[in-house]
């Protein structure tokens, strides 16, 4: 495995957040970016980062509660410890997320990689992607700011995870 594909693996990818805290024994409310948002549930050691630090707690129990998460974490036994990891992120390393299948990516594979026009003029970096409802969306950042669409086949030709590229059919100029 290349150092690029491995620094990948590595990396935390935040899959939720720290909304509130319920009770008085230590439960917080948790905002999840998963699908289905229970599937946080799934991951027992998270990071989580309130400003610019990480730190590790393990789950110990967590459940549905309405339209929301309830968890509870290791150490986290009163209202007042809860009330402190309120915004935090929550992450799990890239490598414990479940294989996305063939052809397809979870966005922070392909956030970093270089994208290239099919004549092979470069266009810039995936900076991050947007969800528009028709499609996602490519921010690169580069000489300029540029979005494109997210279209695998008409738009994206190919992703090259091991060498860092994206390939696509886009005019330089728009």
């Amino acid at each position: 495995m290349n150092r690029l594909v491995s620094d990948r693996a590595a990396r935390l990818v935040v899959i939720g957040r720290v909304a509130g805290v319920y009770g008085v024994r230590g439960w917080i409310k948790v905002i999840s970016s998963t699908e289905p948002p229970e599937a946080i549930l799934d991951y027992p050691s998270w990071q989580l980062r309130n400003g610019s630090n990480w730190r590790s707690m393990a789950l110990t129990e967590g459940r549905r509660h309405g339209k929301g998460i309830l968890a509870r974490l290791a150490s986290c036994d009163d209202r007042d410890v809860a009330r402190t990891l309120v915004g935090a992120e929550i992450a799990v390393p890239r490598s414990e997320l479940p294989d996305p299948g063939p052809d397809s990516f979870y966005w922070t594979d392909l956030e970093g990689l270089t994208v290239r026009t099919v004549a092979g003029v470069e266009l810039g970096v995936v900076d991050h992607l947007l969800e528009t409802g028709a499609n996602d969306v490519l921010v690169l950042k580069g000489e300029r700011e540029r979005l494109i669409p997210y279209v695998r086949g008409a738009v994206v030709t190919d992703v090259d995870l091991e060498q860092g590229v994206i390939t696509v059919d886009w005019d330089p100029e728009f």
